[in-house]
């Protein structure tokens, strides 16, 4: 690098920088004076612009340039002063000769330029002999950054079969280094590994396929390496590399192909409709799309027996069954089918055609098969008036097998609950087994069974339709009950009411009914009735004046006739009451009238009569509810019964132990057995059944475990016979030590029945706790206590 020369242009506190490499002047702001707005300086002195090598690695500081000024007339009257972006840290002046060094290496691609301020003071006032101004130090470039692939690795596709020359990607290398200095920055690329499938361009980077015609099915899949180097390729450059994944995507290159020539299937003749018959695959190395195939029947046995569809998860041909299959008619069927591309490339039409065709046979196996019907629903008519066994039609049926079993019939009886018919077991023909009743069933829907002789297992179901027939067997009725009102005030020739009729039977010719009043009344002089020949008839009034006191209800018997053959009639009462009517011929009041005006309505008396019923169920109610309450198991005189907790909270008491328990009668049972002494806890009610004293066994020399068993078991005895005892279990404790203990028994209990010498001085060596018991047995005056 050259450093900058000086050149003094006038005499003016201005400066100016001229730039080697082509910049434009500049003129740096720097620090504004009042009088610089007025008044145009000339310029003293002026340096171009600043270089300085980066990455440099000497030992002493580099020289950058030097500053001088025309008034420093080197007397050392003049002291430059540097300040700005790095100055004393990174470069520094020589403040007697301006002299710039960097002391610092600098790396360009963290910062390409500097930016510092000159100034020009006297060294004894400080006060500026030259106006400030900006210099900048710029970086110069080394080649010391490799090229880097920022968006590396990269993965890319390409069509199987593409052509010569097809793009795959574009890949992209960047240098730190200055684009604009040098051939620093200047990429090239090459491929290092992925020849000679791909190749790449060495300035744009776009790779291409080398080859034509790649196939997917051989190759999928190809890792590249490429490499960019800066210095346009030469030597001395840097470079760097990426790996590039290519794969090669599937076109529907390969048509399918079955396997195997042709395929064999055996299912059974009772394979029930749109089950599957056989599935087949055929082949294609493709993928996704470009695999999936349709099949088709193209020719075959049976037209309509089978189908074929595709099963899009495994892309297999699904035949299934469409007709039923008979062993008997038809053992085998041959089928061809057709395999073909669903989505077909025209581009490689030329490879062939894509479909492929395999024949399949299908053997039919032989079941035993249920019987069948000759017409799974026969229908068959039967008159209401059919007597018991009369034959109203024959079911058929057969053995599909070639044993041709002969077949027995049976009427299911959950289809014939009340048995209205019967069928010939050998025969099938049908016939009635009771009277029957168009009006209560019209249709009786049967289901017959057939069933083999030789293997009953086998069971064909046919169905029966039996329609009975009607005929006339049922009068005609009045249509509804009528409530006809009759206005006191009507006048002769009024029309009081219309009437129609209803018939259970059903004539093929629909219904006629004749109207008529019967002979009692036809010739009565209140009433009349008319015939208005479409199946009503109306019922007038003779004359008027009607009252409710003389006759509040009028009865009419109306006859009535059917069409039927033969004609069947019924007499119907029509109840006319007599009301009193306002204007307009609104029913006011009807029927009596009540004489008496004091006397109660018919409403007060149904409410007084709903009062006493209502007293009468409540008192009922008590009364029940008292004799059904559950009398006491036991009187209540008997209800303190309870058991007796003893706690022996003491040391001990002597002669008072006799309060808690006899022990006594445990060995002498036989002694004592007053029913009237109390038992632990048995109740007061005496025991009425007594053991006789001869059968009562000895205790008194038995050991200790036999005496309480025994004595349990004659408890136990005793209650079970006492039929005073409560109905419920006691709970007795019996705690005695038996004889066994080291020490003995200790209580005075056993001492009232015991002839004992035992001597019981060592008592009052027992200390104070025992001093009763040594009082009591520890000396001959106790003793003789109880001699």
């Amino acid at each position: 690098m050259v450093p900058a020369a000086l050149a003094h242009r006038d005499s003016g506190s201005c400066w100016g920088l001229n730039s080697r490499s082509g910049d434009p002047d500049k003129s740096p702001p720097s620090d504004p004076d009042p009088w610089e707005v007025q008044q145009r300086h000339k310029r003293s002195w002026v340096w171009n612009q600043f270089f300085v090598l980066e990455e440099y690695t000497g030992n002493e500081p580099l020289y950058v340039g030097k500053l001088h000024s025309d008034v420093d007339k080197g007397d050392g009257k003049v002291k430059y002063v540097l300040t700005g972006e790095g100055a004393t840290s990174i470069f520094t002046i020589d403040e007697n000769t301006g002299d710039i060094h960097a002391t610092k290496r600098l790396d360009r691609e963290a910062q390409a330029y500097y930016t510092l301020q000159a100034q020009a003071v006297d060294r004894f006032t400080n006060l500026p002999v030259e106006p400030k101004s900006e210099f900048v130090v710029k970086v110069q470039d080394i080649n010391d950054n490799e090229p880097k692939f920022v968006d590396g690795p990269y993965l890319a596709g390409v069509p199987e079969m593409s052509p010569l020359g097809t793009m795959v990607v574009q890949v992209e290398a960047t240098d730190a280094d200055d684009p604009t200095y040098g051939n620093s920055a200047r990429v090239v690329y090459s491929i290092v590994h992925g020849q000679p499938y791909f190749s790449v361009e060495p300035k744009t980077g776009i790779i291409r396929t080398a080859l034509s015609n790649m196939d997917r099915e051989t190759r999928d899949q190809y890792v590249l390496v490429i490499q960019a180097k800066d210095m346009v390729g030469q030597m001395g450059g840097l470079s760097g590399t990426t790996t590039v994944t290519v794969t090669l995507t599937d076109v529907n290159d390969n048509p399918p192909r079955f396997p195997h020539e042709s395929y064999e299937s055996t299912v059974l003749e009772s394979l029930p409709l749109q089950s599957v018959v056989a599935r087949i695959k055929a082949a294609d190395v493709d993928i996704g799309s470009n695999a999936e195939i349709d099949y088709r029947i193209m020719d075959g046995d049976g037209p309509g027996m089978f189908n074929i569809t595709t099963d899009e998860d495994t892309q297999e041909g699904v035949i299934i069954l469409q007709k039923p299959l008979d062993f008997e008619t038809r053992s085998s069927f041959a089928l061809k089918i057709e395999a073909t591309n669903r989505n077909i490339d025209s581009n490689f039409l030329s490879l062939g055609p894509f479909s492929h065709t395999t024949s399949v046979k299908v053997t039919v196996e032989d079941v035993n098969e249920p019987p069948i019907f000759s017409s799974p629903l026969s229908q068959m008519v039967v008159s209401e008036d059919a007597k018991m066994g009369t034959s109203i039609g024959r079911v058929s049926a057969h053995d599909p097998d070639t044993s041709n079993s002969a077949i027995r019939y049976s009427i299911d009886r959950n289809t014939d609950l009340e048995r209205f018919f019967n069928v010939d077991a050998l025969s099938g023909v049908i016939s009635t087994a009771k009277p029957l009743d168009r009006e209560a069933n019209s249709v009786h829907n049967l289901t017959i069974f057939a069933i083999e002789s030789q293997d009953p297992t086998q069971i064909g179901k046919g169905f029966a339709v039996v329609k009975v027939l009607d005929i006339n067997d049922n009068a005609p009725l009045f249509a509804m009950d009528y409530e006809t009102l009759l206005c006191e005030n009507a006048m002769a020739g009024q029309m009081i009411q219309t009437i129609s009729a209803v018939d259970k039977d059903e004539p093929p010719n629909g219904h006629r009914f004749y109207y008529a009043l019967a002979e009692p009344v036809a010739t009565n002089l209140n009433f009349t009735l008319r015939d208005n020949k479409d199946n009503t008839a109306s019922i007038l009034t003779k004359r008027g004046g009607f009252r409710r006191r003389e006759q509040p209800v009028y009865r009419l018997p109306v006859l009535i006739v059917d069409s039927g053959s033969p004609a069947l009639s019924s007499t119907n009462t029509l109840s006319v009451r007599v009301c009193e009517c306002d204007s307009d011929g609104v029913a006011l009041s009807c029927g009596a009238v009540a004489y008496t005006a004091t006397g109660l309505s018919t409403g007060a008396l149904l409410a007084i009569l709903g009062c006493i019923i209502t007293l009468l169920v409540m008192v009922l109610l008590i009364v029940t509810m008292r004799r059904r309450k559950k009398e006491p198991l036991i009187l209540e005189e008997e209800r303190d019964v309870r058991e007796n907790i003893v706690r022996y909270d003491d040391e001990g008491g002597g002669e008072e132990d006799t309060e808690a328990f006899d022990m006594v009668t445990l060995r002498n049972l036989n002694v004592i057995r007053d029913p009237n002494v109390r038992r632990d806890v048995t109740p007061d009610t005496p025991t009425f059944f007594h053991y006789p004293s001869a059968s009562r066994p000895a205790y008194k020399n038995l050991p200790d475990n036999v005496v309480f068993r025994e004595f349990i078991w004659e408890r136990l005895k005793d209650a079970d016979v006492d039929p005073s005892a409560p109905p419920y279990d006691s709970l007795q404790t019996y705690a005695f030590e038996g004889s066994g203990s080291v020490a003995e028994s200790l209580s005075s209990l056993e001492s009232l029945s015991t002839d004992s010498d035992q001597n019981y001085d060592y008592l009052s060596n027992w200390g104070p706790r025992f001093k009763k018991l040594a009082d009591l047995y520890g000396n001959s005056e106790g003793a003789s206590v109880f001699s």
